[in-house]
């Protein structure tokens, strides 16, 4: 029998191949299903069954390509209604793979459908869990992303996996493996370990939801209290992965057609598109098409595009770095945006050689920033950090301006004032400056550094105070 997490950085996502005896099982697949099928022939395996634990919110699941590919089955547990065929388990019931069995284990609570698979090997040997958003490393799943149904509350589905937990999973022996979706960095929990799996033993120590003594109530209060409001493309993903889509092999040929820079001016204003830059940060700022909006791939892009571009249906021009478009496009499907119609061919450098218009942002260095600083303190400072790293820190006078919410509350700056821009590193802050530089914020400076070494300076800074609403 053999086990295999295939984590995605990015998307901070464990899908996982299980294979015995020339059968294969695939547990979340992501949308491109090449490496499963490629996997599995390379071992001169057939795929059996694709197990879905839930409807997943963070990303577009590769199950309905992978199931037409290879006649798999989708398995889904109890109370998951699809618009598309699937096998719909009971709690409790066994499925064969190669000598080897999954067991469905029916765990509500980050979901009503939330399922998780236990693997016994050959012998009959608990071996482990495939536990989805129900329990990850340090955390469990967030209880407030399900669709809602009736007065269903975030208040009821934490007690439903307090149950879980406790009378399905906390039960197993102490050497079953925990193998979750997600690891730190999924926006699916709050305080998620970046360890991708871990012994359920240990867990029982270390893991604050599964503590022994912990009542229900207070795992309610506890697994409910500070969550922040769940990106705006997490309803959009599990509405796909619920009701279809369309095959990412049409995604990927729609997206990948390489333009001139002529024939991308023209689609850009025939068909509004949004121009994505993915380059890296240092690069952007020194020379980009007017009006691009900056994400870099060596960030975690897909969370941030799924939190910044509010409609998946957004037809997406793309200038990338020579050899990575592709990649882009497939990263954007990843999470539901599936209207790239084509990126610039030769990048940026063929749209200077075409002596097109160029835009820039000014950018600084922190000696820059903490010179400037020095001399009149009085400057508009954006801190465009998350609320706790803002909470936990920050410089005196800067007005918190959260990139995960700028959509919602450019009204709260003004384009006739200049505003200095930092985050932790200056990734967040290039997307800032890039976002309000498309809307018309002129008086921008981007700061590119490290945050501990504006703590480590002489500005002033305050800590540990409430959150903001932004």
């Amino acid at each position: 029998m053999k086990v295999e997490q295939i984590y995605t950085g990015c998307l901070a996502q464990g899908a996982y191949y299980i294979e015995c005896n020339g059968e294969a099982a695939i547990i979340d697949p992501l949308r491109e299903t090449a490496p499963y099928i490629e996997k599995a022939k390379s071992n001169g395996a057939k795929i059996k069954y694709i197990f879905e634990t839930h409807f997943h919110a963070d990303f577009v699941s590769g199950h309905l390509d992978l199931a037409k590919k290879t006649g798999a089955r989708i398995v889904y547990g109890p109370n998951a209604e699809t618009s598309y065929e699937k096998y719909l388990a009971k709690d409790g019931e066994e499925f064969d793979l190669g000598g080897a069995t999954f067991k469905v284990l029916h765990t509500p609570g980050h979901t009503p459908e939330s399922t998780t698979y236990l693997l016994l090997d050959e012998k009959g040997k608990e071996h482990a869990i495939f536990s989805g958003d129900t329990l990850f490393i340090g955390d469990v799943g967030r209880p407030d992303l399900a669709q809602k149904k009736g007065d269903l509350t975030k208040e009821d589905l934490a007690g439903w996996l307090f149950d879980s937990l406790r009378n399905k999973i906390m039960p197993l022996p102490d050497n079953v493996i925990v193998y979750p979706a997600h690891g730190a960095g999924s926006a699916c929990g709050k305080n998620m370990s970046s360890e991708t799996w871990d012994t359920l033993g240990n867990q029982k120590k270390v893991n604050y939801a599964l503590r022994a003594d912990m009542t229900k109530d207070e795992f309610i209060k506890e697994v409910t209290e500070g969550l922040l409001p769940p990106p705006d493309y997490f309803s959009k993903n599990a509405k796909l992965n619920k009701m279809g889509y369309e095959s990412i092999d049409v995604v990927m040929e729609r997206g990948s057609k390489a333009l001139s820079p002529v024939e991308f001016e023209v689609a850009a204003n025939e068909t509004d598109a949004l121009i994505l830059d993915v380059r890296d940060k240092k690069v952007f700022v020194q020379g980009f098409i007017p009006n691009s909006i900056f994400i870099g791939l060596d960030g975690t892009f897909a969370p941030w595009v799924g939190a910044l571009i509010p409609d998946l249906m957004q037809p997406i021009l793309v200038v990338a770095p020579e050899g990575r478009e592709e990649e882009t496009v497939k990263r954007l499907a990843r999470v539901g945006y599936d209207n790239t119609i084509g990126f610039l061919k030769g990048g940026f450098d063929a749209w200077q050689k075409s002596n097109k218009e160029v835009d820039t942002i000014d950018t600084i260095d922190l000696d820059k920033f903490v010179s400037i600083y020095g001399a009149d303190n009085e400057i508009n400072i954006l801190d465009v950090r998350k609320p706790g790293e803002w909470s936990s820190e920050h410089i005196d006078g800067a007005q918190h301006f959260a990139l995960d919410y700028i959509n919602k509350n450019m009204s709260e700056i003004a384009k006739n004032k200049s505003y200095y821009l930092h985050c932790r590193s200056g990734f967040r802050s290039t997307i800032a400056a890039s976002i309000l530089k498309a809307r018309g914020f002129e008086k921008l400076v981007n700061v590119h550094g490290a945050y501990a070494d504006i703590s480590a300076s002489a500005i002033p800074t305050t800590d540990f105070v409430c959150p903001t609403t932004l």
